[in-house]
């Protein structure tokens, strides 16, 4: 089989088994790698109603056929479990060198169940697979966990880690690598840390088969050349993802103050110009990418200082915007810290936000929390960080994320507790972004943004071609509304394909998203690698399968999964934007329900967001269909 190592190794970790099992073809062809894998297995394997931290749940770490190849920034790998923060399907994506060194290992899959007895960690060393002793480094940090295993084992081993809040289950915990690059969203850090697993160290001496070696290396040569060649690629790299930040501002798009706003007046000291000039040491990339948006620099606070990758934009925006941190400094130090405690920056930022939100409404207390807390206080941040990471007093709420913290809570806070599914929102405030708020809302694992990034398009053309179409009385007839909303629809649904199709192959989007490198050119080194024919719309076929049966996991696993699952928070339809450019906009109920009907319609949903029968045949999931049946999903007619 071209492209693949052609195995799938099976850790059980109950009874200290090992297992390798060939990669069928079946798998590869209709589910291409990488988040294909991670979907198709959790379905068939999870038996539905398991929990999260259950022995019998998965932690699935898949390539792609892209992942390892000669080609610009082909060192994606993908992690897939029942999630902690929804119940629901988790996957997130990770950069760095690990997936490459999984398959020269000889492994595309790794699936990992069971519980180990006591803190372990897995070794892989080609053909050599064992479950080692972890205890020493049980506790410490993940970056000082990579550290010290790689001074043990070799630095020319890839290695993941968690951090305290993975042993600690908290429920947004990621997994780290490379000292600065996490598998961040939907807590697959936690799901590892309940399996008693700290680490996993790779080192692969061996090669990936290509079917038409000599015509995949002159493409990815010609790949290479293309992409320096671009007009944005000089203009992309020295800031990376930072640099949008002043975008984000000028537009309006901005969180601050927990999506009290969308639009902060210090952003021009946290932006990416600020990283050049006062952190950054040197460029970072992930395997084979020639534009590094990874800025590894130093920081320097009053309570102390650090060494970081980043800060990139979101964490920016959580940070700097969603808790106010006034210096690049000071969310660079934030940023350091989860890395090291092993917490996605996002959700932190946000499950942050809500608490000091909760504190200045009365409706968390000083003895609830055990000091005064603030906006625009670094202090603040690290107090609830390291009260988060181990669980300890008020961090034992907001480990469990926003929408549980609220739900606990109540008084009227989870009208503010900003989540979609019980995933935290990223870094774009959406009340005058109708497509970017779609997105968001039909994201599967929750509200993120790497499934659809359409905020351009909306910032484009939104206030007078689709903001005004959808939420205003005043309609021109020329363009009805189901017009543009079809055009807003098809659009999201657009990106979510292309978006999914790169998870599956295993390759970095950034070439193609921001500096336009052609589609085509991943659809040609798909079939010279693999040997399969395949066009862009045969692989984004393909990446449409993917989506379904992600929606479908959901839909078996969590009670009444519908239409209000994808419900944004009370604030994001109720308050208009207090103030910035789009002061005084919002997106009322009725807009966002239209919104969801519209996308469910093209999708061949039910009016609940359920998949029909009818579209479940068509996409090649009949399996899925049988299952439905049995199981009483699908609506009675």
């Amino acid at each position: 089989m071209y492209g693949y190592a052609g195995t799938i190794l099976r850790v059980d970790l109950i009874n200290a088994i090992v297992r390798k099992e060939p990669l069928s073809e079946s798998l590869a062809e209709n589910f291409i790698g990488g988040r294909g894998f991670v979907a198709k297995m959790l379905y068939d394997e999870i038996s539905s109603g398991i929990g999260p931290y259950d022995p019998e749940n998965m932690l699935i770490v898949a390539a792609g056929p892209l992942t390892g190849q000669f080609l610009p920034a082909g060192g994606k790998t993908h992690f897939g479990t029942k999630s902690p923060a929804t119940g629901g399907y988790a996957d997130s994506n990770m950069g760095g060198h690990f997936g490459p060194q999984l398959k020269y290992a000889g492994y595309d899959v790794l699936v990992i169940t069971g519980k180990a007895e006591r803190p372990s960690y897995l070794f892989v060393s080609d053909n050599s697979v064992e479950i080692r002793p972890a205890a020493e480094y049980w506790g410490q940090g993940a970056i000082t966990s990579e550290k010290n295993l790689k001074n043990r084992l070799g630095d020319d081993y890839q290695i993941i880690t968690i951090g305290p809040a993975g042993e600690n289950r908290v429920r947004y915990a990621c997994i780290s690598h490379d000292f600065g690059r996490q598998a961040g969203r939907t807590g697959v850090g936690a799901v590892m840390g309940s399996k008693n697993l700290k680490a996993i160290a790779v080192k692969g001496t061996g090669s990936i088969p290509v079917a038409d070696l000599k015509e995949a290396y002159a493409k990815g040569k010609e790949a290479y050349r293309k992409v320096k060649a671009k007009p944005g690629f000089k203009g992309w790299t020295p800031e990376g993802t930072a640099g949008i930040t002043n975008w984000a501002n000028e537009v309006g798009v901005f969180p601050t103050r927990n999506f009290q706003t969308s639009y902060a007046e210090h952003y021009k000291n946290i932006n990416g110009k600020a990283i050049l000039d006062r952190l950054k040491i040197t460029d970072k990339g992930c395997f084979g990418c020639p534009t590094p948006c990874g800025k590894y620099g130093h920081t320097r606070t009053k309570l102390g200082s650090a060494y970081v990758e980043g800060p990139e934009y979101e964490t920016i925006a959580m940070f700097g915007g969603n808790c106010a941190l006034k210096t690049i400094e000071e969310v660079a130090y934030a940023n350091y810290l989860c890395d090291e405690l092993g917490i996605d920056t996002i959700s932190a930022g946000v499950v942050i936000g809500w608490a000091i939100e909760s504190f200045q409404k009365e409706i968390l207390t000083q003895e609830d929390i055990g000091r005064k807390i603030d906006f625009s206080d670094l202090d603040t941040v690290v107090y609830l960080l390291n009260k988060i990471a181990h669980r300890e007093g008020i961090g034992d709420l907001l480990a469990e994320g926003v929408k549980t913290a609220a739900e606990n809570t109540g008084k009227g806070s989870e009208r503010f507790a900003i989540h979609v599914k019980g995933l935290e929102w990223t870094g774009y405030e959406c009340r005058n972004a109708p497509s970017m708020m779609l997105a968001y809302l039909t994201a599967d694992v929750g509200a993120h943004h790497n499934r659809a990034w359409v905020l351009g398009h909306d910032i484009a053309g939104a206030r007078t071609s689709v903001y005004d179409l959808i939420a205003s009385e005043a309609r021109d007839e020329a363009q009805p509304k189901a017009v543009v909303s079809k055009r807003c629809v098809d659009y999201v649904i657009e990106s979510q394909h292309t978006r999914s199709l790169f998870d599956a192959l295993g390759n970095c989007r950034l070439q193609m998203m921001e500096l336009g490198f052609e589609e085509e050119h991943y659809a040609e080194l798909y079939s010279l690698i693999t040997g399969v024919a395949k066009s862009w719309e045969d692989l984004l076929k393909i990446s449409e399968r993917i989506w379904h049966l992600t929606r479908a996991f959901s839909v078996r696993e969590i009670n009444g999964f519908g239409r209000h699952f994808d419900f944004p928070p009370a604030r994001l339809y109720e308050e208009p934007i207090a103030d910035g450019p789009n002061k005084g906009h919002v997106l009322s109920k009725g807009d966002i329900h239209d919104l969801l009907t519209w996308y469910y319609t093209a999708r061949g949903w039910n009016e609940n967001g359920i998949p029909t029968k009818k579209t479940l045949l068509c996409a090649g999931l009949s399996e899925v269909a049988e299952d439905f049946t049995s199981r009483g999903l699908f609506p009675k007619d």
